[in-house]
């Protein structure tokens, strides 16, 4: 972050702790003007977690905190970086990171920033406040991944009141920041395998979820879409799978191997994709992004390196992991894209590299990473620079 980006940064982020954080209970978003804008669009910063949690991070998560390290000090290079720590974890966190990297004091349960920090919306004024969903570890006492996610569900709230974000309160509505993708003027992107799952919000109708995403994310069509990746732990997360590179175009992970278990999964995805039209009336011009050539899959050294508690999800040795370039993370003046040492690699870098123009190519090894159940995009959770351009619905 050059010195004039990092002044400004440092003058908004006082205004906001002077003013405080307000939470905003029985008004949504939408009624107040607010959407939520593009990943590709600007951004004020980006949240973290330094990993811990010894069912998700073999040996004590010593290689995943360097991969962690290396994708904040990279980040850092734009933008504001959040680095969320507990007590125990802060010394070895400051030892590995950038001293651009803020450290922040707040408990969580895991380390995926995307899915339990809070969703952010803009006014096209200034403005920026951020979204408290429900968190239930991914199903809750239907097929949540872990007992007991109470620090987790509080993370999004933690956050923004000690950044000075005002926050709206989405409770007790379940979602998770990985289950969305938005083209910034309002299209949001989901699948049915997630969002319709029983773990969710099974009261609910797939007609009034797509209501009350339509009134927190200021947007006018939800595109379903029906899978997710195979073996996705999320009941297979949008971001995984398909994601907006700008208005009017997306990326779709997809393989040529009619045997491979993702062929019918994301054929039925295209074929959605093919028919459909945005908020705007376009029609979706879609890049196929080849998954790994190579199943990636847990290997008995790394299983021996768990430590799973109580009513936590266990891993198995030869278990397939939801391995995609899709998850990739989009920040100011670059893009991060994982790599799996898979003769792939090469392909999904030129693919996705070459829809964002003048943007730095950063292929980040991500192994250590998928063996948690995610990658770069679910460790990430972007706070969009509002530009004062109108966009939503």
């Amino acid at each position: 972050m050059c010195q004039d980006e990092a002044m400004i940064h440092e003058r908004t982020t006082r205004k906001r702790q002077e003013n405080r954080s307000m939470k905003i209970e029985n008004r949504t978003p939408h009624q107040d003007g607010f959407y939520m804008p593009g990943e590709f669009e600007p951004q004020d910063g980006v949240i973290l977690i330094w990993p811990k949690r010894p069912g998700s991070w073999p040996y004590e998560a010593k290689e995943a905190g360097k991969v962690f390290a290396e994708i904040a000090n990279k980040l850092a290079e734009t933008e504001k970086v959040y680095m969320l720590t507990e007590p125990e974890t802060e010394a070895v966190a400051r030892e590995l990171l950038c001293e651009n990297v803020e450290i922040l004091t707040i408990p969580t349960d895991d380390a995926w920033a995307r899915d339990v920090g809070p969703t952010f919306v803009v006014n096209g004024q200034g403005q920026v406040r951020g979204i408290d969903w429900c968190f239930n570890a991914w199903g809750g006492i239907c097929d949540g991944l872990y007992a007991d996610w109470e620090k987790d569900d509080k993370v999004a709230s933690s956050f923004c009141r000690k950044t000075g974000y005002d926050l709206y309160d989405a409770h007790p509505f379940v979602l998770e920041g990985g289950a969305i993708h938005t083209d910034g003027e309002g299209t949001i992107l989901v699948t049915e395998s997630c969002l319709l799952s029983k773990g969710r919000n099974p009261e609910l109708s797939k007609e009034k979820i797509g209501q009350k995403l339509k009134d927190y994310l200021g947007a006018e069509k939800i595109i379903w879409i029906p899978y997710g990746i195979y073996n996705d732990e999320t009941n297979g997360h949008i971001d995984n799978v398909c994601a907006f590179t700008a208005p009017g175009h997306v990326v779709l992970a997809w393989t040529e191997d009619p045997k491979d278990p993702q062929y019918p999964l994301s054929s039925a995805d295209l074929a959605i994709l093919e028919k459909e039209t945005d908020a705007r009336g376009r029609k979706l011009i879609v890049h196929k992004v080849p998954v790994p050539g190579k199943p990636v899959c847990i290997t008995e050294y790394e299983l021996a390196g768990f430590s799973f508690e109580e009513g936590e999800e266990q891993r198995k040795a030869g278990e397939r992991l939801a391995a995609s370039y899709v998850n990739f993370y989009i920040t100011n003046g670059g893009v991060l894209i994982p790599q799996f040492e898979d003769e792939m690699d090469a392909e999904a870098v030129n693919i996705i590299g070459g829809l964002f123009p003048g943007r730095k190519v950063y292929p980040v090894y991500a192994r250590d990473i998928i063996v948690g159940g995610g990658n770069i995009h679910c460790i990430t959770q972007q706070i969009p620079a509002d530009s004062g351009r109108m966009g939503g619905a």
